[in-house]
């Protein structure tokens, strides 16, 4: 199963899907996808840590989730954006190779028995962006997001701590 939780920064997107991991599992898995780049980034990560309580597993990778011990539990991914970036990097802003490996490795996540919800920052609600390299990551945002929406049994859009269903199971 695959629930797609969307919405804009603040939206209250990772506090819905913790909730909704622990509603559906006493010991959920949190997948943290980020690479910390900077002081403040850590400050953030650590806050998110610290939110979580000691029921938590958590794994930090932004590779080969699928290899992750994550069958027959709940899991929330932290988030696409993230993912997406590192990727970005990776593959040198090439987002014909950074979208393909995307949608290869959600696929293999989802021939695992277990539940995902996923986590992503929505896009095309502001301005775009001024640089060529912003402009192709909002792009593969994008296309990413569709793929995933497109893919999950739930989608779900968070607006000020509310979520509106899209698409319900």
């Amino acid at each position: 199963m695959l629930v797609f939780v969307t919405g804009g920064a603040r939206s209250g997107k990772s506090r819905y899907a913790q909730e909704r991991a622990l509603s559906l599992s006493g010991v959920p898995v949190y997948v943290a996808t980020a690479k910390v780049w900077d002081d403040d980034f850590a400050a953030r990560v650590k806050r998110h840590q610290d939110e979580r309580g000691p029921e938590w597993t958590t794994f930090e990778s932004s590779h080969n989730l699928h290899m992750l011990p994550l069958e027959n539990r709940v899991v929330v991914i932290d988030c696409v954006t993230l993912w997406l970036t590192g990727l970005f990097m990776d593959y040198s802003n090439d987002i014909d190779q950074c979208l393909s490996a995307f949608k290869q490795e959600l696929d293999r996540l989802l021939g695992l028995r277990a539940t995902f919800i996923l986590i992503s920052n929505e896009l095309g609600m502001g301005m775009h962006a001024d640089t060529e390299v912003g402009r192709k990551f909002a792009d593969l945002q994008g296309w990413a997001n569709q793929y995933a929406a497109a893919r999950a049994d739930e989608a779900v859009f968070m607006v000020s701590g509310i979520p509106l269903f899209l698409k319900k199971s």
